[in-house]
């Protein structure tokens, strides 16, 4: 019998399918369709910072009529209604959801600045979570803000977020990043138990007939997979932290490139999102272990970073050496 089972953030999953931080999550009776059709764990959409803040600048608002100063930081922040859940809810989701469902839950915290909103990192450990996933989503803007600037101030995030609990931490971030591998060190260092590669940014557009910034969600395709691949490849072997691929994981095929990368799970959205039903993830499971049958792998982990670049020597060197394969391949065409 093939052994599909992995393990991420010392949870211990009966297979490397993990839904990942999204709407999935945000109804009980949705959660545990995805339980019954074979999801291993599932990450909790995300509490971001602002809405923290917010809700704290509003109570002292409330707490302090009167006082303009508060009314104008408060008009800083979007509305409210934007984020459509409060934190005191988020919390009771994810007790929820521990009580529904006998797979791990893991809890997801959206934010950039050091300060008092990382408390809810202990509460949302206090209401049962089995681990959580910091999401380090920023976009710079000021001129005068440099790299090293950026990077300084999320892994001092990392830090003292890793510091408010005792569950596993997961960070979720982005690859434009200038070294990838000095900053996952330094976030290991940090106290990061796992690596989720990559966050997804979502490009506004405009409309041109009204004249208004257009805020759409394009879900990702199987193509979307490459760029995490490439750097879990790099990264297998190197770091001292679980990995786990998002973007991208739409097929049984893709699930398998991303073990023999090096990840320890394969985390699914956009597909579920698009095809609706929990019973994709039965079918993709299905397919994934006929694969392994016919291909004579026993286990998951035998194939785990099977294709990674652990056994290069020089994998700066293997890149330049592929893209330039790449590029001189279009010489060949008619």
């Amino acid at each position: 019998m093939t052994d599909l089972s992995t393990t991420y953030l010392g949870l211990n999953l009966k297979n490397p399918f993990v839904a990942s931080a999204s709407p999935l999550s945000k109804k009980i009776d949705r959660a545990k369709k995805l339980e019954e059709a074979g999801i291993s764990a599932i990450v909790m959409y995300s509490l971001f910072e602002e809405q923290i803040i917010h809700e704290s600048l509003e109570l002292d608002h409330y707490l302090n009529r009167g006082s303009e100063s508060f009314a104008e930081a408060i008009s800083y922040l979007p509305d409210g209604g934007l984020y459509g859940i409060s934190p005191e809810n988020y919390l009771n989701q994810v007790a929820g959801l521990k009580k529904a469902l006998s797979i791990p839950v893991i809890g997801s915290l959206n934010g950039v600045s050091k300060g008092g909103w990382t408390s809810y990192a202990r509460k949302i450990e206090e209401a049962g979570a089995d681990a959580l996933e910091l999401n380090l989503y920023f976009i710079p803007t000021d001129m005068d803000m440099t790299s090293s600037d950026i990077e300084d101030m999320q892994v001092e995030l990392v830090a003292e977020v890793k510091s408010a609990i005792k569950i596993p931490l997961a960070v979720k971030i982005s690859p434009f990043v200038t070294s990838i591998p000095n900053f996952v060190k330094r976030l290991v260092d940090a106290g990061a138990d796992g690596l989720v590669l990559f966050n997804r940014f979502y490009q506004p557009d405009f409309d041109l007939d009204e004249l208004e910034i257009v805020h759409s969600l394009d879900l990702s395709t199987s193509a979307d997979l490459r760029l995490p691949l490439r750097w879990i490849s790099i990264l297998y072997g190197k770091v001292n932290a679980d990995l786990a691929l998002t973007s991208g994981i739409h097929t049984s095929r893709d699930v398998l490139k991303a073990m023999m990368a090096g990840a320890q799970v394969a985390m699914i959205a956009s597909e579920l999102l698009w095809d609706g039903s929990p019973q994709r993830v039965k079918e993709i499971l299905s397919h994934t272990q006929a694969w392994m049958n016919e291909h004579e792998y026993t286990s998951i982990k035998q194939m785990q970073g099977s294709m990674s670049q652990k056994s290069v020597k020089e994998p700066a060197a293997f890149e330049r050496a592929n893209y330039m394969k790449v590029l001189g391949s279009f010489r060949d065409l008619p």
